[in-house]
């Protein structure tokens, strides 16, 4: 079996997808971090594609980075200066040759996620 990596955004506080929330993928490498891709989620808050392919993938740590205000600032969300929660990076590591799914739960003043499936 091949690992790759997917995410989905659900909007929790407005119990949707998140569509046009823009992730980033990095790989950890010690102290370098190397960006691997720019996405952004479809009406379904899914990536029209893996977001880490199987050709791609490698054992290791790896940071997704959820722009998260960009996206609350279009979809009305109560505006404030700061923003709560404006950029959420999730690092995480994948040591197995198999699926990752790692979605991110939203709101304005919080967020969660989980190994999915």
């Amino acid at each position: 079996m091949s690992g790759y990596l997917t995410t989905h955004v659900l909007d929790t506080a407005r119990g949707c997808p998140a569509e046009g929330l823009k992730i980033e993928l990095f790989r950890i490498d010690g102290e370098r971090r190397t960006k691997l891709k720019s996405v952004v989620t479809n009406d379904d808050g899914r990536t029209d594609s893996q977001i880490l392919p199987a050709e791609a993938f490698e054992v290791g740590v790896y940071e997704l980075v959820f722009h998260a205000g960009a996206y609350l600032d279009r979809t009305g969300a109560p505006p404030e200066q700061p923003r709560f929660l404006d950029v959420i990076p999730l690092r995480f590591g994948m040591s197995q040759a198999q699926h990752y799914h790692v979605p991110l739960l939203l709101s304005p003043f919080g967020y969660s996620t989980y190994r999915g499936s």
